[in-house]
């Protein structure tokens, strides 16, 4: 039997979803999309006929595309996080956003994310962010965290169940995403005493959307790039050690919020971001691993398909080699990248396959993509590439 093979969530979009989302206006807050029968609609069919394209090009465990979260531009790197905004109370429009607050110094013992624009990468080649680093827009503007966090998206996660589960052929395994306590803390705080408090009361709200995914006998995946991606907002660079201590709160956080969840169900995705710059200061995944390997998830969804990182296979038999990895985890290497247009031979995707199934075995391997291929490249070359991530499944 052929490894399995998945997505990590984000398919491109239609035209008429694109175009649908962006005609939506907002409620009185600025930010919440207000809902339609016809955007609805168009939804559940767009859902359907991306789950179908899905099996015809060999994905054996399909997702919705993240198409229940509005893009409103063919170019779009943060639906996957900006759809929360719509699903968590305590939020409000501010002058000062995660986007234009000023940055911040960390000093040892002190870990701080700067400014998003502060990054580490983007100070090195500033040149190239301004000129040739293409961020698209979101659908929504970027709240704070100005009272108490509520999850208010009840019908919303309804709705995407609905939607893929009604897709689904019976005895059909598929997965839905949604967002990190941690990734979704990134947004400025301006109620919670600390950094800690705010991130467990996302942990608080967003467990309602993991728990209602899981009890519907659908795989969640837990999108959080800021496991590894922090790394790069933190200025000057920490120490391992520090960033380790950092990280671990957020794992903390994770473990929280799926507490009494069938672990089979859960899966994490680590990534390093899914923009096109250089990554020179992103950090390596031997100093990342040991602590992410302390979320009680059955799965781990990382990037392993693109120049800066497919080298760290290596990484994944060390910690096998040295009983670090637990016996039961799937790995779920991105075979694929969302970091090139080139389309990757379908052997040169077995041959990514072959180093994980050569580690924890073919059951455990499930090959996928690096990251979200919806609103990064060009649709034609997203379909290509899950094709031949399919084929080389096939051939592995």
């Amino acid at each position: 039997m052929p490894v399995q093979t998945t997505t990590s969530g984000s398919l491109p979009r239609t035209q008429a979803l694109i175009d649908a989302n962006r005609a939506r206006t907002f409620e009185d807050d600025g930010f919440t999309l207000r809902r339609s029968p016809e955007v609805d609609a168009l939804t559940a069919e767009a859902v359907a006929d991306v789950v179908e394209r899905q099996r015809e090009a060999g994905i054996t465990l399909v997702g919705d595309g993240e198409f229940g979260k509005a893009m409103t531009g063919a170019v779009d790197y943060g639906a996957w996080w900006g759809y929360s905004f719509q699903r968590v109370g305590g939020l409000s429009l501010t002058e000062v956003n995660a986007f234009n607050e000023p940055p911040v110094e960390s000093s040892p013992g002190d870990v701080r994310l700067t400014s998003f624009l502060n990054r580490r990468d983007r100070q090195r080649f500033p040149a190239v962010y301004a000129e040739a680093v293409e961020m698209g827009a979101g659908a929504t503007a970027f709240p704070s965290t100005t009272g108490p966090l509520v999850y208010r998206g009840q019908d919303a996660v309804a709705s995407d169940i609905q939607n893929l589960t009604a897709a689904l052929r019976p005895g059909e395994q598929g997965f839905l995403t949604a967002i990190a306590p941690g990734s979704a803390a990134r947004v400025r705080n301006e109620y919670y005493a600390s950094d800690e408090e705010h991130i467990f009361a996302w942990a608080d709200a967003l467990r309602e959307e993991y728990k209602a995914i899981v009890d519907a006998g659908l795989i969640v995946q837990l999108d959080d790039p800021s496991l590894a991606e922090n790394f790069d907002q933190i200025t000057p660079e920490p120490s391992i050690a520090d960033y380790q201590a950092f990280t671990q709160i957020r794992i903390d956080a994770i473990n929280h919020a799926i507490a009494g969840l069938p672990k089979e169900q859960v899966r994490l995705h680590l990534c390093w971001g899914s923009w096109h710059g250089p990554h020179t200061t992103d950090i390596e995944l031997r100093d990342i691993l040991p602590v992410v390997l302390n979320a009680n998830v059955g799965s781990i969804s990382f990037e392993a398909g693109n120049v800066r990182h497919e080298h760290e296979w290596d990484v994944w038999a060390d910690a096998s080699a040295s009983g670090a990895l637990p016996g039961d985890l799937v790995l779920v290497p991105g075979v694929v990248s969302h970091a090139t247009n080139v389309v990757e031979h379908p052997d040169l995707v077995a041959q990514r396959i072959r180093r994980f199934t050569g580690i924890v075995g073919e059951d455990r391997v499930i090959a996928s993509t690096d990251c979200g291929l919806g609103g990064r490249i060009h649709p034609d070359i997203a379909w290509a590439k899950l094709a031949s991530l399919g084929e080389g499944a096939r051939r592995a």
